[in-house]
């Protein structure tokens, strides 16, 4: 298809024209969205990470050293920024899910730009698509152009067969996933960088921003890149550069002690879904290593097509008019605890990578602020200069535009985050320039009931230890920071018949 005289010529002019005219000079939004992405970059202090383009983006911009996701896992999170609401305000915590089954009218941030005149398109994986879960149509200017997030390009991956994870995010045979073949764990093959989804999604990212430099339309163009996300496939140059890296082991293999068994998770978790993982712990050593090699092959090879789309719009002369967003979903658990991937409330799985780039943002900059997802809504808005936020949604975050000009240094003392175990009870968790306080309780409990873990980051980085019952005065000063949030919505559950349609209304 060739989407610049398709969308350019006809959906531009046809959709909107009147947004053009509102939306001219506006300064760009370029937001980059990464699957899986904790901070092992050069720029967050990873001396072992290969990350030369995203490093680049942070000498430009604005780096945030506490950022934090409201929840750590994909389909959440990506509401949470796109919705602008955490989960325990939408009540979704789950991957199958759609948000509009919680707040049908919500105006996302797309459809926000749109009402002032810019263009909004997405490819790749932006919202979550796969686990019963679809996108957001209303959402975009045009409809979204998706890339697989399972992909593979060596037939002997995959036996020829429908795997579990490719069934999971195409939404085939989701009933019956378990009959399904597990897929490769890896590959390590000698491709071209566009025989895997997130090279595709650079090419399509650039002929996006060439036919925007055509027309003149202000954007917000997301490009949902897939890596380092399961499983780790990645062309063979960016796995050589990990050949000779030590990766240091771990430095506790346990959840902490003291800590609440629901708390932690299965050991192996989400890589139970592939080969040759086994169903149970123990892993060998060699396994281990060849999966935190393939977690940074495959962050660096997303690195290389990030640059392929910063080096464009470079080239294209919109670089100075343009906002760049760069925000990991969630981060990720490298063998530490002895866990693997997300879904838990403990570090690893809740600091993100967060930088920010673009007209009226310091170059070179580090924050230390505490921040979160819910805060990329309303921060795009005060920098595009439309920072009314008459949503029908309550919004969650607090624009952090004041301390990207260097007016502010914080816009509050704790970052907020959630992760259910089963279907009553959650976890609750705030992060202190020092401190995480969990509170564990079922939703009709009161606080009374709660069970409580606290790590201090100064004294024990590791967490090997919940310290709740040896600093009750700590635990008490930050239960009333906790206080002061609203209660955790319950869940919703899966209303397949009652799920809107793509279409869903909302304001545009």
């Amino acid at each position: 298809m060739n989407w610049l005289h398709t969308a350019t010529l006809g959906l531009f002019a046809s959709t909107c024209a009147v947004g053009a005219i509102a939306g001219k000079d506006k300064p760009n939004v370029l937001l980059i969205l990464v699957d899986d992405l904790k901070p092992t970059l050069g720029a967050y202090g990873d001396d072992r990470a290969h990350s030369p383009n995203l490093d680049r983006l942070a000498e430009r911009g604005t780096r945030f050293d506490l950022a934090y996701c409201n929840q750590a896992v994909c389909a959440p999170s990506r509401n949470n920024l796109l919705v602008g609401m955490r989960s325990t305000s939408l009540g979704i915590y789950g991957l199958s899910e759609n948000f509009r089954i919680a707040e049908p009218g919500a105006e996302t941030l797309p459809q926000y730009l749109r009402r002032y005149g810019y263009h909004a398109a997405a490819v790749g994986k932006v919202f979550h698509v796969g686990h019963g879960n679809t996108d957001d149509a209303a959402s975009w200017s045009v409809p979204l152009h998706p890339e697989k997030v399972v992909d593979y390009a060596l037939p002997e991956s995959t036996g020829g067969k429908l795997t579990r994870e490719e069934a999971y995010f195409s939404n085939q045979h989701l009933g019956a996933i378990r009959n399904l073949p597990r897929g490769a764990a890896w590959e390590r093959a000698d491709v071209p960088d566009e025989a895997y989804s997130d090279g595709r999604i650079a090419v399509e990212g650039i002929r996006r921003l060439r036919a925007y430099r055509e027309t003149g339309q202000s954007f917000f163009l997301a490009l949902g890149f897939t890596k380092p996300h399961l499983p780790f496939c990645a062309p063979e140059k960016y796995w050589a550069i990990y050949d000779e890296v030590e990766f240091p082991t771990p430095a506790s293999a346990d959840f902490p002690s003291g800590a609440p068994p629901y708390a932690g998770k299965p050991k192996h978790g989400e890589l139970n879904q592939y080969v040759p993982v086994p169903k149970n712990p123990p892993m060998s050593a060699s396994l281990r290593r060849t999966l935190t090699q393939g977690y940074y092959a495959s962050m660096s090879y997303m690195d290389a097509q990030v640059g392929r789309v910063l080096d464009e719009l470079k080239n294209l002369g919109m670089a100075d008019n343009t906002v760049v967003v760069l925000w990991g979903d969630h981060g990720y658990h490298l063998g530490d605890h002895g866990v693997w991937t997300k879904h838990t409330n403990y570090e690893q799985a809740n600091r993100i990578p967060l930088i920010f780039a673009g007209p009226g943002i310091r170059a070179g900059a580090v924050s230390e602020a505490l921040v979160e997802t819910v805060d990329i809504y309303p921060t795009i808005a005060a920098l595009v200069g439309e920072p009314q936020l008459d949503t029908p949604q309550q919004l969650d975050g607090r624009s952090l535009a004041a301390i990207l000009r260097g007016e502010e240094k914080s816009v509050r003392d704790h970052a907020y985050h959630a992760f259910p175990r089963g279907a009553d009870r959650l976890g609750r968790a705030l992060r202190t320039d020092r401190y995480r306080l969990v509170e564990w309780k079922r939703y009709s409990e009161s606080t009374d009931d709660a069970v409580y873990e606290l790590y201090d980051y100064v004294e024990n980085p590791d967490e090997t230890v919940n310290l709740a019952s040896q600093r009750p005065a700590v635990v008490d000063q930050i239960k009333r920071m906790l206080a002061q949030h609203p209660p955790a919505r319950p869940p919703l559950q899966s209303q397949t018949a009652a799920r809107p349609p793509a279409s869903a209304p909302g304001k545009r």
